[in-house]
């Protein structure tokens, strides 16, 4: 029972905080665009405007009625909102957002309301009035914003279970796109970043991908680049930080850094002897902040719920809020005018008419009101006027003065100008669309040249930094030890970068690709170790576990998971030849059989195809077994040998050794070259071919006349005889 009661209030309070989190802290809603203490800075200023600047301590302390959050978020708050600069104009030092620098306190700036926010946001009539945290005072649950708040000044908040980063636009471009849409047309809307600098938004995808962000970087000469923009949520100190950082670890030379930033960014980086501008320039950005990406995430609060949506979707949302806004603008502007004409049309009929004198008789208030509304009944009949009490009182509170010197001339001007902006308001609201395409082009022309946009819009090339990187580390390998890093000493050595990737093969049949590291472990006889290339094409022949028969292929390493161990020849087989050469000649020879006619064969590594490390492969030379195989390179006629041949005769069967050599190993050996052995075995076999001829002959003779004496044809030494 006790259990279940305090799950369910943890589990209450735990969505009341979730919900709160999401609705009245981090999450922006889609309405005005504003954050909660967003909304209450803007409507403290609208409050204390009286078009002079205010402390922003006063401005944090009005504010402290609606925000139960305390000063210090809502000042720095502030200082960011006045820093994008729509809405809140500054003076004081609000800090740099090119050096990181920090505000002065609140109680040395200043700031008050900018004629667009003034324009834009705020309208007591249409706004919708909440109580505050204390109950003491009434907070606007929205303001009636008329423009895409939140592409403007962008946003990125973390709540419970979500988040949001949504990019900030240019000023000109989001009203002209909101003008795209009420004429049904199509538009495109990029980022625009207050610091400037350059992006590549090809993977935007409408707000729901990716931009990469660079610094403008000038080249001066063979030795010097300039930094003037900095991308978007950097400062001078991080940049430098980072090229420092990266000039330690040798990913980039460096003689100096210099900073003369001020209003505006000066970076100066010096190169190193032997270095070049472009060099440095991909360094750059290819290992310190100079270039960051920025991942757009569009979460916004939407007629009380957290959507996922997108920049275009913004737009239209927003441009639908606009025309409704206007709509109730323009018939609180119509009714203020039906107003001001009913009220116009009972002056004019009580003094013109003097319907004052009809009050002189009466003797209570009462007959007063009574013979105000029965002089006025002939004449609003005609008119179907309504008159109501509030009429009558107000005719009533008429001056003396106001009666003697009403001038009816200028009051009938006065009628017709109102009848005449009436025509107007009830054709902009039969035709609200281009009413309110007119309204966004005014607020064009009158603020679009303060707000130019920032950030150039480019196609970065890619810079791989793979191949960018500086090769300023020795790999070692030692064969007898099988160590292998940059604190080995061996007979191999490889010059590589930390973004490398090194490569073993072994003669079980295995390999592995690892990372660049102080020291690594092979366990087993190498066949090749070196540095990955994936465009390196590897040769291996090897031999079926049980019927010896030989397959040859040639694959590349593309994919793979580091110091996993893969198979390049299947379970069970033997590997009897490895190389990365292409233009190769094998040698192989055969082991002997009866009636064997040819015991050696050859083939070219490149008349195979390439193939994948898992494949079979294809059969060497059939259903022949290889005894010892030898390749040759072809431009330079070295040789790798794979098992030397040596002599064999029919009555004795020789055993044949086997040398399997590294790479690179020079194979020198004692035994006796192939063809060689060929032209001795060939030369035995003629010589018993002659015995045995005459051999047959003797014992079959083909006179018959010689046939008594069996050994007549066989010369006799003179010393052997008797």
């Amino acid at each position: 029972m006790i259990d279940t009661s305090l799950k369910k209030i943890f589990n209450r309070n735990f969505l009341e905080y979730a919900s709160y989190v999401i609705k009245e802290r981090a999450i922006p809603d889609d309405a005005d665009g504003l954050k909660p203490v967003q909304r209450r800075i803007l409507w403290s200023l609208f409050e204390m405007d009286d078009g002079r600047f205010s402390k922003v301590a006063n401005v944090i302390g009005h504010c402290m009625k609606y925000h139960p959050h305390g000063d210090q978020s809502i000042g720095d708050a502030l200082v960011s909102l006045a820093n994008r600069g729509f809405f809140i104009e500054r003076q004081g030092n609000f800090g740099n957002i090119f050096t990181g620098d920090q505000a002065s306190a609140p109680r040395y700036i200043e700031c008050r309301l900018t004629d667009l926010a003034r324009e834009t946001l705020f309208n007591k009539r249409i706004t919708n009035f909440s109580p505050s945290y204390d109950g003491r005072n009434s907070e606007p649950l929205l303001l009636p914003v008329k423009l895409p708040v939140v592409l403007l000044l962008g946003a990125e908040g973390i709540a419970v279970g979500l988040s949001t980063r949504i990019l900030p636009h240019n000023f000109q471009e989001v009203l002209k796109a909101q003008i795209a849409c009420l004429r049904d047309q199509e538009f495109e809307l990029f980022p625009d970043f207050p610091q400037g600098g350059r992006i590549d938004v090809t993977d935007f995808d409408d707000g729901r991908g990716r931009i990469r962000n660079r610094a403008r970087i000038e080249k001066q000469g063979q030795k010097n680049l300039v930094i003037r923009d900095l991308p978007w949520g950097t400062t001078t100190e991080s940049i430098i930080n980072s090229i420092e950082l990266a000039a330690n670890k040798g990913k980039i030379k460096i003689a100096s850094i210099d900073d003369y930033t001020t209003d505006s960014v000066e970076i100066n980086v010096r190169l190193s002897r032997g270095g070049s501008s472009d060099e440095g320039l991909k360094l750059l950005f290819a290992h310190t902040d100079c270039e960051k990406p920025h991942t757009s995430n569009i979460i916004v609060i939407q007629d009380g719920y957290p959507i996922e949506t997108c920049v275009t979707e913004l737009v239209h949302y927003s441009t639908g809020r606009l025309i409704e806004i206007l709509k109730l603008e323009l018939k609180l502007e119509l009714a203020d005018f039906l107003g001001r004409l009913h009220w116009l049309t009972l002056e004019q009929i009580f003094i013109e008419n003097r319907l004052y004198k009809s009050i002189e008789e009466c003797t209570s208030w009462e007959n007063v009101r009574d013979a105000v509304r029965d002089s006025l009944q002939p004449f609003i009949e005609k008119q179907e006027i309504e008159v109501t009490e509030e009429d009558v009182d107000k005719l009533l509170s008429l001056k003396i003065r106001r009666i003697s010197r009403f001038d009816i001339e200028s009051h009938r001007a006065e009628m017709s100008d109102i009848r005449k902006k009436m025509k107007k308001t009830r054709l902009n609201l039969r035709n609200i669309v281009e009413f309110a395409v007119s309204y966004l082009e005014r607020l064009i022309k009158k603020y679009g040249k303060d707000y130019p946009r920032r950030t150039s819009i480019e196609d970065f090339s890619n810079i791989d930094v793979k191949k960018v990187a500086i090769r300023n580390l020795k790999v070692g390998f030692n064969s007898e030890t099988g160590l292998l890093g940059t604190s080995i000493k061996g007979d191999m050595a490889f010059t590589v970068s930390e973004y490398d990737r090194l490569v073993f093969f072994l003669k079980n049949g295995t390999y592995r690709v690892v990372p660049v590291q102080d020291k690594y472990f092979i366990d087993g006889e190498v066949f090749y170790c070196g540095v990955l290339d994936k465009n390196i094409i590897f040769t291996a022949v090897y031999q079926q576990k049980n019927t010896g028969i030989a397959y040859i292929k040639r694959f590349c390493v593309e994919s793979f998971i580091l110091d996993k161990e893969y198979r390049f020849v299947p379970d069970g087989g033997t590997a009897i030849f490895f190389t990365y050469e292409n233009e190769m000649k094998l040698d192989f020879w055969f082991e002997r059989r009866k009636r064997m006619r040819k015991r050696k064969d050859d083939c070219l590594i490149s008349e195979y195809r390439v193939t994948s490390e898992g494949a079979i492969g294809v059969q060497l030379c059939g259903k022949k077994i290889i005894s010892s195989i030898k390749g040759t390179l072809i431009d330079d006629d070295i040789s790798v040998e794979e098992g030397e041949p040596v002599d064999e005769s029919p009555e004795e069967e020789t055993e044949i050794s086997e040398e399997v050599a590294v790479p690179g190993d020079s194979g020198k050996g004692q035994s006796i070259s192939p063809d060689k052995l060929d032209q001795k075995t060939e030369e035995f076999h003629k010589r018993v071919a002659e015995v045995l001829k005459q051999a047959e002959e003797i014992v079959i003779p083909t006179d018959d006349k010689e046939s008594g004496d069996l050994f007549g044809d066989i010369p006799i030494d003179p010393e052997d005889e008797p």
